[in-house]
């Protein structure tokens, strides 16, 4: 029995087609199928089938096609292990099938076996023939829908890679003419994919037809340039001069390109050197371009002579750096041209405002950014290392061989952006400053530009493009002194422009007058870089602003950024959503706050130090340290709900009730936490640096104990080791010793996962001192549970199963019975390691029936983890088969992949000891598709497991002398 994907939709059995039903029940088939061996929830088959706005009765049209699949599954195949079998589980329903039973399935993993290093030319060639004859016409035919469009175009690019690797063989081993019809017909399919133009020149010039290869090169230029205005990439220059001067043709041993086969855009050439896979994220980070830009042609003009002068430096990464004055218009600059030559970067632009010269202090650390481009990237948080070095080490080796465009906006010096510079050639990274960075112009070649004010003639061009030729045409005099009080800066004239929108019946002559007449001379916002006259703008501008605008413009001063959204600002200010949000969009309106993306809110430095300087000299001291509080304890009674949904446990100590007018935002499941988390946590970070500062030492350490479970999920170690020992140092100035020991174990947390035992033993041990003193069982039980699970990854058994009693002991002590159901676990689980199977099972059962009861999703997963490694040993496989189907349900639910991937290593295994080596076979290739989605090493023991299991001599006798591996 097979399933047919790479054309029509349809079931064959004994060389017989099944007609499966209408295209909607084949949409269904087709959405279970790329999921085979994998429960699929049926609001993803929903979605799948019907898109986003699916018609009420979906749920029951579902249901029916899945029960007419069920029974049309039930009638096929001669033998029970050629039967396709449907089944329903709690996480969905299940499409049972092995892996060359579907046919996109066998196609990835013959393409896969033919990247294999060191395999021979005509068995890479034999494999990858195998894989492109499963190919019937256009793939998913006659399915419409979005979800059909996105898997199809991803499938296309996958076939015209392995067509491309193909014909490179296929020359090398046979005979070129073979490849020629089929690269020609894909070629009229993908005309701008230049790998195919490629090896269908090589097969031509190979065969002795050099003027037709000559021909395909002419018109791939002529395409590229009619329809994207550039030329053939270096590669395919290469193999038009060889077929010119009649050598080979390039080297056809090169390995298959990575090619997109979908808009024009995408269709330019990728050059892939660098040892590191792609993760498969296009990165797109550049922010909105600025409306009405206008004038710096001079400037353009010289980053598109850097742009060309590119090519003429193959071996060398092109550096720019912009500086110029604050409010000159840098980012402008910066963001426009990077949008304009995006085409010239198809492996995505990435982008990070590095907050050089932010009021408050929080520039960010070239580990922060780091960080976030390796998140841009989609590397998965199991994959990044540690340290910095390790990091930036990654994220050249990803960049290398690419064309990426990496822009480090408002970048303090020298230092702080040289970690995040490409490391090879193809990249281009566009920097902006305040300062000249001149050392890098030194150290690494960089091209320096400099941006001064706008001309007269810019300045007026931007106002005719803010508010149209005829009212500035109608008064030249007035236009004239606007243009010079603003002093050319394109920050002022955009909040002159928008004022002089907002009041379109008003002469430029009074709001010249008004400029004229404004206070509060200039005594440098900024070390002297900000003129008197732009001082002038922001008052007259502020002072147009009505009370409680202008109150929530001098408030906002008081907030660490880099962003805030509407409810922090609610609380930042003590007044309703409703309106606040009306305030900030008066605020948005005139240009003193930018709203970007939607819902989050802004400042420009200067205007920041501005509004910092309004509130000192305006607020008093109890107004302002209302306001602090009452923005601070929205961020930590939020963060604590939604470190509640992630770890359903009580804290060791309780927190204080929120000020009036602060509440926090509603999230519901973990979800929404981990949304609110992944969005708010640079935000919190410098709220516990400026908590800290401000003399809130009880927020600072809260706050970074509410963070500590998501930075450690997550890979932000060292933002943990940072944000605790703030934490400590504030606590400790505050005598607070409850603090104290809440920042130790974070600081213990963040070392054990660092590697760093003795330092980890060492805060936990005096975590555990102050805990103790304090009589917090809840905290006495938190590092019991540390120190006994970093005992035995070190082997010492003995000493983490006395650890595991503690920790049982005092969860019991502290009522949290979230905690005993872990403590009992990990109890069984090391039991179980030391072979006493009755005791382990005893105290595993015990631990589900507490998770069942607290709700614990992730905790009652990894039970059924447990227990199915248990039952396993004991030789109860059916069970053990049950137990762990279970916990991959939950991991599903919960979204730990990690768990699902041992957990379906685990049961690859059992299958594999009662001598069914097809499903063994389907959940250990299931289980290393999911760590190669994780990205893990080889090396990583769980994927190097799997593919020892996966090896070709492995049999079911020796995965039984084996045994199963925790996952």
């Amino acid at each position: 029995m097979e399933l047919h994907l790479l054309g029509p939709v349809e079931l064959s059995a004994r060389g017989r087609t099944v007609e499966a039903g209408p295209p909607q029940r084949r949409t269904v088939l087709a959405a279970l199928a790329v999921d085979a061996g994998r429960p699929v929830p049926a609001d993803v088959l929903i979605r799948r089938v019907w898109d986003a706005d699916p018609p009420d009765g979906a749920r029951r049209a579902l249901h029916a096609h899945v029960a007419r699949l069920r029974r049309l599954c039930e009638q096929t195949g001669e033998t029970e292990e050629s039967r396709l079998r449907l089944v329903r589980r709690s996480a969905g329903y299940l499409l049972e099938a092995r892996p060359d039973q579907v046919d996109i399935h066998r196609f990835r993993h013959l393409s896969g076996r033919a990247r294999d290093a060191g395999l021979p030319d005509d068995s890479r060639a034999a494999l990858l023939r195998e894989a492109l004859g499963l190919w019937h016409g256009e793939p998913l035919a006659g399915l419409g829908g979005q979800w059909a469009a996105q898997v199809r175009e991803a499938w296309r690019r996958q076939h015209v890679d392995a067509a491309v690797a193909w014909a490179r063989v296929e020359s090398r081993v046979g005979d070129p003419l073979v490849v020629i019809g089929p690269l020609t017909e894909l070629l009229d399919a993908y005309p701008l994919v230049e790998p195919l133009t490629g090896a269908l020149m090589r097969a031509l010039h190979a065969v002795g037809r050099s003027a037709e290869a000559l021909d395909c090169y002419a018109a791939l230029r002529k395409r590229l340039a009619e329809e994207l205005g550039t030329d053939p990439g270096a590669e395919l220059r290469e193999v038009h001069q060889a077929v010119l001067r009649g050598g080979r043709a390039g080297s056809a041993a090169a390995p298959a390109v990575r090619t997109r086969v979908g808009t024009a855009a995408e269709a330019r050439p990728t050059h892939r050197s660098g040892p590191a896979p792609w993760p498969g994220a296009v990165p797109g980070q550049l922010p909105m371009g600025v409306s009405g830009f206008t004038g710096r042609g001079e400037e353009l003009a010289r980053l598109e002579d850097i742009l060309r002068s590119a090519a003429d430096q193959p071996s060398a990464v092109v550096i720019t750096a912009v500086s110029g004055t604050a409010g000159v218009g840098k980012t402008a600059l910066a963001v426009h041209w990077a949008r304009r030559s995006q085409q010239a970067f198809p492996d995505g632009q990435l982008y990070v405002n590095l907050r050089g010269f932010a009021p408050g202090g929080s520039v960010m650390s070239p580990a922060e950014a780091v960080r976030g481009f390796l998140d841009a990237l989609d590397v998965p948080p199991a994959r990044i290392p540690a340290g910095l070095e390790a990091q930036v080490g990654l994220y050249r080796s990803l960049l290398a061989g690419r064309r990426v465009l990496v822009v480090l906006d408002n970048a303090r010096d020298a230092e702080q952006v040289r970690p995040l510079l490409p490391g090879a050639p193809g990249c281009l990274a566009l920097i902006t400053s305040r300062r000249s960075l001149t050392g890098l112009a030194a150290t690494e070649g960089a091209q320096l530009l400099t941006v001064g004010m706008l001309t007269r003639g810019e300045a007026r061009e931007l106002l005719i493009r803010r508010l149209g030729a005829a009212r500035v045409d109608a008064d030249p005099r007035a236009v004239r002194e606007i243009v010079g009080r603003c002093a050319g800066l394109p920050l002022a004239l955009a909040i002159v422009a928008a004022r002089a929108a907002a009041q379109p019946g008003l002469p430029l002559a009074a709001l010249a007058e008004e400029l004229r007449r404004a206070d509060g001379r200039l005594d440098a916002l900024d070390g002297g870089e900000a003129s008197s006259e732009v001082r002038a703008v922001f008052s007259w501008s502020y002072q147009a602003l009505g009370a409680d605008s202008a109150r929530l413009f001098r408030l906002l001063g008081l907030h660490a950024g880099p962003d805030v959204a509407l409810p922090a600002v609610a609380a930042l200010a003590g007044l309703p959503a409703a309106r606040t949000r009306v305030l900030l969009a008066e605020l948005v309106r005139g240009h003193l706050l930018a709203e970007e993306p939607p819902g989050r809110f802004t400042f420009h430095d200067l205007l920041r130090a501005y509004a910092a300087e309004l509130v000192r000299a305006h607020d008093g001291h109890d107004d302002r340290r209302a306001a602090a509080h009452r923005l601070l304890d929205h961020y930590l009674h939020t963060a604590h709900r939604a470190d509640a949904l992630l770890t359903p446990r009580p804290s060791p100590t309780p927190l204080p009730p929120a000020q009036p007018g602060s509440p926090a935002e509603e999230l519901t499941d973990h979800r929404q936490a981990q949304a609110w988390f992944a969005t708010e946590h640079p935000v919190l970070l410098a709220a516990v640096e400026r908590a800290s500062a401000d003399g809130f030492p009880g927020h600072t350490w809260r706050l970074a104990s509410a963070l500590t479970t998501y930075l450690d999920r997550h890979g932000y170690w060292r933002a943990l080791i940072a944000a605790h020992s703030t934490a400590l140092s504030a606590a400790r100035r505050a005598g607070d010793e409850a603090g104290q020991a809440e920042a130790h174990r974070g600081a213990g947390l963040a070392e054990d996962r660092l590697d760093r035992p003795d330092e980890a033993r060492r805060h936990y041990l005096r975590a555990l001192e102050l805990f103790g003193k304090a009589g917090s069982h809840a905290g006495r039980a938190r590092i019991h549970q540390h120190l006994s699970r970093m005992s035995q990854a070190q082997g010492r058994h003995h000493e983490a199963l006395g650890h595991a009693h503690d920790s049982l002991a005092h969860h019991r002590a502290a009522g949290d019975r979230a905690g005993q159901s872990a403590a009992l676990n990990h109890i069984g689980w090391i039991l179980a390691q030391r072979g006493d199977h009755p005791q382990a099972l005893t105290h595993c059962r015990q631990a589900l029936e507490l998770a069942l009861e607290t709700g614990d999703l992730n905790g009652q997963a990894h039970i059924q983890d447990s227990l199915g490694y248990i039952h396993h040993r004991l030789g109860e496989h059916a069970e053990a088969v049950d137990r762990y189907q279970q916990a991959l349900d939950l991991f599903q639910r919960t979204g730990d992949r990690h768990g699902e991937a041992g957990g379906l290593l685990c049961l690859g295994d059992i299958h594999d000891t009662i001598g069914r080596p097809y499903p063994a076979r389907a959940a250990w290739t299931q289980a290393l598709a999911i760590t190669a989605e994780l990205g893990l090493p080889d090396t990583d023991p769980l994927r190097a497991r799997l593919l020892e299991r996966l090896g070709p001599t492995r049999t079911g006798a020796e995965t039984a002398r084996r045994g199963p591996a925790p996952g």
